[in-house]
Protein backbone atom coordinates (compact mmCIF):
# COMPACT_ATOMS: atom_id res chain seq x y z
CA UNK A 1 0.00 0.00 0.00
CA UNK A 2 0.97 3.30 -0.80
CA UNK A 3 0.25 6.97 1.07
CA UNK A 4 1.41 10.45 0.18
CA UNK A 5 0.99 12.13 3.65
CA UNK A 6 -0.61 15.01 4.40
CA UNK A 7 1.51 18.21 5.14
CA UNK A 8 0.11 18.73 8.18
CA UNK A 9 0.88 14.93 9.42
CA UNK A 10 4.83 14.93 11.69
CA UNK A 11 7.98 15.88 9.30
CA UNK A 12 11.29 14.95 10.06
CA UNK A 13 12.86 18.25 8.99
CA UNK A 14 12.20 20.54 5.69
CA UNK A 15 14.18 21.27 2.74
CA UNK A 16 14.98 25.03 1.58
CA UNK A 17 17.31 26.01 -0.77
CA UNK A 18 19.26 29.89 -0.60
CA UNK A 19 19.46 32.17 -4.05
CA UNK A 20 23.01 33.08 -4.86
CA UNK A 21 25.22 34.51 -7.34
CA UNK A 22 24.49 32.11 -10.56
CA UNK A 23 20.48 32.51 -9.73
CA UNK A 24 18.00 35.01 -11.19
CA UNK A 25 18.43 36.80 -7.79
CA UNK A 26 21.53 38.08 -8.76
CA UNK A 27 21.31 41.61 -10.31
CA UNK A 28 24.81 42.63 -12.24
CA UNK A 29 23.61 46.20 -11.97
CA UNK A 30 22.60 46.32 -7.94
CA UNK A 31 24.95 43.87 -6.14
CA UNK A 32 23.12 44.69 -3.03
CA UNK A 33 19.93 42.88 -4.58
CA UNK A 34 20.72 39.35 -3.62
CA UNK A 35 21.47 40.09 0.21
CA UNK A 36 17.98 41.64 0.33
CA UNK A 37 16.48 38.74 -1.56
CA UNK A 38 18.20 36.61 1.08
CA UNK A 39 15.91 38.11 3.97
CA UNK A 40 12.86 36.11 2.96
CA UNK A 41 14.41 32.63 3.20
CA UNK A 42 16.28 33.45 6.55
CA UNK A 43 13.32 34.67 8.15
CA UNK A 44 11.27 31.57 6.72
CA UNK A 45 14.51 29.18 8.02
CA UNK A 46 14.32 31.02 11.33
CA UNK A 47 10.54 30.25 11.37
CA UNK A 48 11.41 26.65 10.68
CA UNK A 49 13.69 25.90 13.16
CA UNK A 50 12.56 27.07 16.18
CA UNK A 51 10.65 24.00 16.52
CA UNK A 52 11.69 21.72 13.56
CA UNK A 53 14.84 20.88 11.45
CA UNK A 54 15.39 22.26 8.45
CA UNK A 55 18.35 21.69 5.87
CA UNK A 56 19.39 24.68 3.68
CA UNK A 57 21.07 23.81 0.56
CA UNK A 58 23.69 26.57 -0.65
CA UNK A 59 26.66 27.46 -2.35
CA UNK A 60 28.50 28.58 0.47
CA UNK A 61 27.88 27.10 3.90
CA UNK A 62 30.00 29.53 5.77
CA UNK A 63 28.53 32.43 3.90
CA UNK A 64 25.00 31.37 4.50
CA UNK A 65 25.01 30.17 8.00
CA UNK A 66 27.19 33.68 9.51
CA UNK A 67 24.24 35.71 8.00
CA UNK A 68 22.01 33.60 11.17
CA UNK A 69 21.94 34.74 14.81
CA UNK A 70 21.67 31.02 15.93
CA UNK A 71 22.01 28.60 13.37
CA UNK A 72 20.19 25.77 16.04
CA UNK A 73 18.20 22.84 13.98
CA UNK A 74 19.79 24.50 11.07
CA UNK A 75 22.10 22.11 8.25
CA UNK A 76 23.90 23.67 5.90
CA UNK A 77 24.61 21.70 2.76
CA UNK A 78 26.66 23.09 -0.15
CA UNK A 79 24.90 21.60 -3.45
CA UNK A 80 24.46 23.07 -7.33
CA UNK A 81 21.25 24.82 -7.82
CA UNK A 82 19.83 26.87 -10.31
CA UNK A 83 16.88 28.46 -8.43
CA UNK A 84 15.26 28.04 -5.29
CA UNK A 85 11.84 26.81 -5.27
CA UNK A 86 12.81 23.26 -3.89
CA UNK A 87 8.62 22.34 -3.44
CA UNK A 88 8.72 21.35 -7.15
CA UNK A 89 11.91 20.03 -7.52
CA UNK A 90 12.35 18.51 -3.80
CA UNK A 91 12.07 14.92 -3.01
CA UNK A 92 8.08 13.70 -2.34
CA UNK A 93 7.66 11.54 0.94
CA UNK A 94 5.56 8.61 0.79
CA UNK A 95 4.74 5.51 2.83
CA UNK A 96 5.20 2.08 1.54
CA UNK A 97 4.03 -0.52 3.31
CA UNK A 98 4.07 2.03 6.15
CA UNK A 99 7.81 2.94 5.56
CA UNK A 100 9.12 5.83 4.88
CA UNK A 101 10.55 6.39 0.40
CA UNK A 102 11.30 9.48 -1.32
CA UNK A 103 10.33 10.07 -4.91
CA UNK A 104 12.64 12.20 -6.96
CA UNK A 105 10.02 13.02 -9.90
CA UNK A 106 11.72 14.59 -13.09
CA UNK A 107 11.78 18.80 -12.85
CA UNK A 108 11.64 20.70 -16.54
CA UNK A 109 11.79 23.96 -15.42
CA UNK A 110 8.23 24.22 -15.25
CA UNK A 111 7.76 23.50 -18.74
CA UNK A 112 11.27 23.86 -20.12
CA UNK A 113 10.60 27.93 -18.85
CA UNK A 114 13.77 28.01 -17.38
CA UNK A 115 17.05 25.99 -16.91
CA UNK A 116 16.87 23.48 -14.33
CA UNK A 117 19.40 20.86 -14.98
CA UNK A 118 21.46 21.37 -11.57
CA UNK A 119 17.45 21.56 -9.54
CA UNK A 120 17.06 18.34 -10.95
CA UNK A 121 19.93 16.38 -9.49
CA UNK A 122 19.58 17.93 -6.13
CA UNK A 123 17.68 14.81 -4.79
CA UNK A 124 20.58 12.62 -5.55
CA UNK A 125 22.95 14.54 -4.40
CA UNK A 126 21.30 14.85 -1.06
CA UNK A 127 20.86 10.92 -1.14
CA UNK A 128 24.38 10.56 -2.15
CA UNK A 129 25.91 12.54 0.79
CA UNK A 130 23.77 10.41 3.44
CA UNK A 131 21.64 13.24 4.44
CA UNK A 132 18.65 11.14 4.03
CA UNK A 133 20.08 8.60 6.08
CA UNK A 134 18.77 5.07 5.08
CA UNK A 135 15.23 5.97 3.66
CA UNK A 136 15.06 4.39 -0.08
CA UNK A 137 14.63 6.60 -2.90
CA UNK A 138 13.54 6.25 -6.29
CA UNK A 139 14.09 7.68 -9.36
CA UNK A 140 10.76 8.57 -11.54
CA UNK A 141 11.04 9.42 -15.51
CA UNK A 142 7.71 11.65 -14.69
CA UNK A 143 7.50 15.39 -14.62
CA UNK A 144 5.83 16.32 -11.40
CA UNK A 145 6.32 19.51 -9.10
CA UNK A 146 5.35 19.39 -5.64
CA UNK A 147 3.76 22.65 -5.65
CA UNK A 148 1.19 21.06 -8.53
CA UNK A 149 -0.43 18.32 -6.21
CA UNK A 150 -1.97 18.37 -2.56
CA UNK A 151 -2.48 15.46 -0.61
CA UNK A 152 -4.86 14.88 2.39
CA UNK A 153 -3.15 11.85 3.05
CA UNK A 154 -5.97 9.76 2.66
CA UNK A 155 -5.59 9.12 -0.95
CA UNK A 156 -7.71 12.22 -2.56
CA UNK A 157 -4.93 14.54 -4.50
CA UNK A 158 -6.26 18.00 -5.52
CA UNK A 159 -4.62 19.35 -8.16
CA UNK A 160 -5.19 21.47 -11.51
CA UNK A 161 -5.83 20.54 -15.01
CA UNK A 162 -3.87 23.48 -16.45
CA UNK A 163 -0.80 22.17 -14.95
CA UNK A 164 -0.13 18.16 -15.09
CA UNK A 165 -2.55 18.29 -18.25
CA UNK A 166 -0.05 20.67 -20.27
CA UNK A 167 1.70 19.87 -23.40
CA UNK A 168 4.63 21.30 -21.25
CA UNK A 169 4.45 18.36 -18.90
CA UNK A 170 4.74 14.50 -20.43
CA UNK A 171 3.37 15.64 -23.70
CA UNK A 172 0.16 16.47 -22.74
CA UNK A 173 -1.14 13.11 -21.09
CA UNK A 174 -4.93 13.10 -20.23
CA UNK A 175 -6.61 13.29 -16.73
CA UNK A 176 -6.86 9.30 -16.90
CA UNK A 177 -3.67 9.22 -17.66
CA UNK A 178 -2.22 11.41 -14.86
CA UNK A 179 -4.49 9.39 -12.51
CA UNK A 180 -2.94 6.34 -13.61
CA UNK A 181 0.75 7.71 -12.47
CA UNK A 182 -0.29 9.39 -9.21
CA UNK A 183 -2.10 5.84 -8.25
CA UNK A 184 0.66 3.89 -8.82
CA UNK A 185 3.50 6.04 -7.48
CA UNK A 186 1.56 8.53 -4.61
CA UNK A 187 -1.74 5.87 -4.27
CA UNK A 188 -3.77 8.39 -5.36
CA UNK A 189 -6.79 6.70 -5.05
CA UNK A 190 -9.20 9.81 -6.63
CA UNK A 191 -7.94 12.99 -8.10
CA UNK A 192 -9.86 15.98 -7.55
CA UNK A 193 -9.41 18.67 -10.77
CA UNK A 194 -9.79 22.33 -10.81
CA UNK A 195 -10.21 23.62 -14.73
CA UNK A 196 -10.40 27.01 -13.68
CA UNK A 197 -8.05 29.66 -11.57
CA UNK A 198 -4.80 31.47 -12.48
CA UNK A 199 -2.62 34.27 -10.86
CA UNK A 200 -1.53 36.24 -13.43
CA UNK A 201 2.69 36.43 -13.42
CA UNK A 202 2.44 32.94 -12.17
CA UNK A 203 5.31 30.72 -14.54
CA UNK A 204 3.93 27.49 -12.67
CA UNK A 205 0.36 27.17 -15.38
CA UNK A 206 -1.65 27.20 -12.20
CA UNK A 207 -0.43 24.87 -9.00
CA UNK A 208 -2.22 24.30 -6.54
CA UNK A 209 -0.63 25.43 -4.07
CA UNK A 210 -1.02 29.37 -5.19
CA UNK A 211 -4.49 28.50 -5.30
CA UNK A 212 -6.26 26.23 -3.27
CA UNK A 213 -4.97 23.82 0.05
CA UNK A 214 -6.19 21.30 1.93
CA UNK A 215 -6.47 22.56 5.92
CA UNK A 216 -7.40 19.34 6.92
CA UNK A 217 -9.17 16.34 5.30
CA UNK A 218 -12.07 17.79 5.80
CA UNK A 219 -11.14 21.79 4.70
CA UNK A 220 -10.02 23.41 1.61
CA UNK A 221 -8.71 27.07 1.99
CA UNK A 222 -8.79 28.83 -0.86
CA UNK A 223 -7.95 31.98 -2.59
CA UNK A 224 -10.96 33.99 -3.32
CA UNK A 225 -12.01 37.23 -5.42
CA UNK A 226 -14.36 39.43 -4.92
CA UNK A 227 -13.62 42.56 -7.14
CA UNK A 228 -15.49 42.27 -10.42
CA UNK A 229 -12.92 44.66 -12.19
CA UNK A 230 -10.07 42.46 -11.58
CA UNK A 231 -8.67 40.26 -13.97
CA UNK A 232 -8.98 37.22 -11.81
CA UNK A 233 -12.49 37.34 -10.81
CA UNK A 234 -14.51 35.04 -13.42
CA UNK A 235 -11.50 32.52 -13.50
CA UNK A 236 -11.79 32.48 -9.81
CA UNK A 237 -15.11 32.46 -9.26
CA UNK A 238 -15.58 29.54 -11.47
CA UNK A 239 -12.98 28.11 -9.40
CA UNK A 240 -15.04 28.51 -6.63
CA UNK A 241 -18.18 27.14 -7.96
CA UNK A 242 -15.99 23.63 -8.78
CA UNK A 243 -14.99 23.78 -5.38
CA UNK A 244 -18.27 23.74 -3.66
CA UNK A 245 -19.22 20.85 -5.68
CA UNK A 246 -15.98 18.81 -4.80
CA UNK A 247 -17.16 16.16 -1.99
CA UNK A 248 -15.40 13.86 0.37
CA UNK A 249 -14.82 10.47 0.29
CA UNK A 250 -17.35 9.96 2.07
CA UNK A 251 -19.88 12.07 -0.03
CA UNK A 252 -20.10 15.37 1.91
CA UNK A 253 -19.27 18.61 1.02
CA UNK A 254 -15.93 20.24 2.23
CA UNK A 255 -15.80 22.89 4.51
CA UNK A 256 -14.28 25.82 2.25
CA UNK A 257 -12.12 29.06 3.55
CA UNK A 258 -12.19 32.01 1.62
CA UNK A 259 -8.66 33.59 1.74
CA UNK A 260 -8.76 37.08 0.41
CA UNK A 261 -6.56 38.50 -2.78
CA UNK A 262 -4.17 41.56 -2.23
CA UNK A 263 -4.29 44.51 -3.91
CA UNK A 264 -3.32 43.72 -7.16
CA UNK A 265 1.32 44.10 -6.77
CA UNK A 266 3.06 45.07 -9.56
CA UNK A 267 6.69 45.01 -10.85
CA UNK A 268 8.76 47.72 -11.43
CA UNK A 269 8.19 46.44 -15.40
CA UNK A 270 4.46 47.01 -14.68
CA UNK A 271 4.35 43.33 -14.38
CA UNK A 272 1.54 42.01 -12.11
CA UNK A 273 3.04 39.71 -9.49
CA UNK A 274 1.59 36.26 -8.31
CA UNK A 275 0.61 37.66 -4.14
CA UNK A 276 -1.08 34.53 -2.57
CA UNK A 277 -2.09 33.78 0.72
CA UNK A 278 -2.55 30.41 0.05
CA UNK A 279 1.01 29.71 0.04
CA UNK A 280 1.32 28.74 3.37
CA UNK A 281 3.40 25.94 5.19
CA UNK A 282 1.87 23.69 7.86
CA UNK A 283 5.01 22.54 10.16
CA UNK A 284 4.67 20.26 13.16
CA UNK A 285 4.39 23.33 16.04
CA UNK A 286 3.72 26.01 13.76
CA UNK A 287 1.46 27.99 10.26
CA UNK A 288 3.62 30.12 8.60
CA UNK A 289 2.32 32.32 6.26
CA UNK A 290 3.13 34.82 3.67
CA UNK A 291 2.87 38.38 4.21
CA UNK A 292 2.94 41.53 1.13
CA UNK A 293 2.04 44.49 3.24
CA UNK A 294 -1.51 44.21 2.00
CA UNK A 295 -4.61 45.48 4.41
CA UNK A 296 -5.24 41.87 3.97
CA UNK A 297 -2.40 40.76 5.62
CA UNK A 298 -3.48 40.66 9.67
CA UNK A 299 -7.15 39.53 8.65
CA UNK A 300 -5.55 36.13 7.36
CA UNK A 301 -3.60 36.43 10.24
CA UNK A 302 -6.72 35.61 12.00
CA UNK A 303 -8.27 33.06 9.63
CA UNK A 304 -5.65 31.05 10.40
CA UNK A 305 -5.35 31.41 13.89
CA UNK A 306 -8.97 29.76 13.84
CA UNK A 307 -7.90 26.95 11.36
CA UNK A 308 -4.62 25.97 13.71
CA UNK A 309 -5.74 26.70 16.99
CA UNK A 310 -2.63 24.81 18.36
CA UNK A 311 -0.14 26.21 16.54
CA UNK A 312 2.04 28.90 16.58
CA UNK A 313 0.91 31.89 13.53
CA UNK A 314 4.12 33.54 12.14
CA UNK A 315 4.26 35.96 9.09
CA UNK A 316 6.74 36.38 6.78
CA UNK A 317 6.70 39.54 4.56
CA UNK A 318 7.17 37.42 0.74
CA UNK A 319 7.10 40.57 -1.27
CA UNK A 320 10.54 39.46 -2.10
CA UNK A 321 9.76 36.27 -3.36
CA UNK A 322 6.89 37.24 -5.54
CA UNK A 323 9.19 39.61 -7.39
CA UNK A 324 10.67 36.16 -9.07
CA UNK A 325 7.36 34.00 -9.23
CA UNK A 326 6.77 32.12 -6.35
CA UNK A 327 6.23 32.66 -2.47
CA UNK A 328 6.27 31.01 1.02
CA UNK A 329 5.39 27.64 0.20
CA UNK A 330 7.38 27.70 -3.01
CA UNK A 331 10.19 27.55 -1.19
CA UNK A 332 10.09 24.93 1.30
CA UNK A 333 9.47 21.05 1.20
CA UNK A 334 8.84 18.85 3.96
CA UNK A 335 9.88 15.40 4.51
CA UNK A 336 7.68 13.00 6.32
CA UNK A 337 8.68 11.60 9.80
Amino acid sequence: MIRMPAEWEKQQYVLMSFPHEETDWHDPDNESELEGSLSPFIRIAQAIAYAEAVYIICKDKEKISSMFCSTRNMTFIEIPTNDTWIRDYGYISIKEEGENKLLDFRFDGWGGKFEAGLDNTVNQHLHQKGYMGVTPLEKINFVLEGGSIESDGEGTILTTTACLCNPNRNAGLSKKEVEATLHHTLGAQRVLWLDHGYLAGDDTDSHVDTLARFVNKETIAYVKCDDKEDEHYEALQKMQAQLKIFTQENGRAYKLIALPMTDAIYSEDGERLPATYVNFLITNDALIYPTYSDKNDKKVGEIFKALFPDKEIIPVNCLKLIEQGGSLHCSTMQIAY
